[in-house]
């Protein structure tokens, strides 16, 4: 499995994972949010930031199944699914990770056929090789 790779402006969102919580950097001068964390702020040049606690709810705003597997990691776990999800609260934060049926189930764990854009989905948290990682539930299972 692949692991995320974490920096130094990325650090809090994997230590607020680790702690079952979803946290996107906000700005604390003008409050716009982004994601990536970065240290600056995009809109207003400001280096002050702070981590703001999200819902954990989106919907899917796209997803594939890789067809075929490119990593050989994964081929034994296709037809699995990548999603993009987008913030219930934060329309234009836009999450990468998998829907899988509970938190430490396998990637493949979820029937294809089951997603839709636009499925509410909530938020997961299972540890991959000593990092905590978010994923996805859909909240109609």
């Amino acid at each position: 499995m692949l692991t995320p790779v974490v920096d130094e402006d990325g650090a809090p969102f994997w230590e607020y994972a680790a702690r079952g919580e979803l946290r996107i950097q906000d700005c604390a001068d003008c409050g716009e949010l982004r994601f990536p964390p970065r240290p600056c702020c995009p809109h207003c040049q400001s280096f002050a930031s702070e981590w703001r606690l999200m819902s954990g709810r989106g919907r899917i705003w796209s997803y594939v199944l890789p067809h075929p597997p490119l990593l050989p990691d994964y081929a034994a776990q296709a037809p699995y699914n990548a999603v993009i999800v987008e913030l219930a609260e934060a329309p234009r934060i836009r999450l990468v990770g998998n829907v899988v049926a509970a938190p430490d189930a396998a990637l493949d764990s979820v029937d294809p056929a089951r997603l839709r854009i636009g499925a509410g989905v909530k938020v997961a948290f299972t540890e991959v090789d000593g990092v905590t990682v978010p994923r996805w539930l859909l909240e109609r299972p």
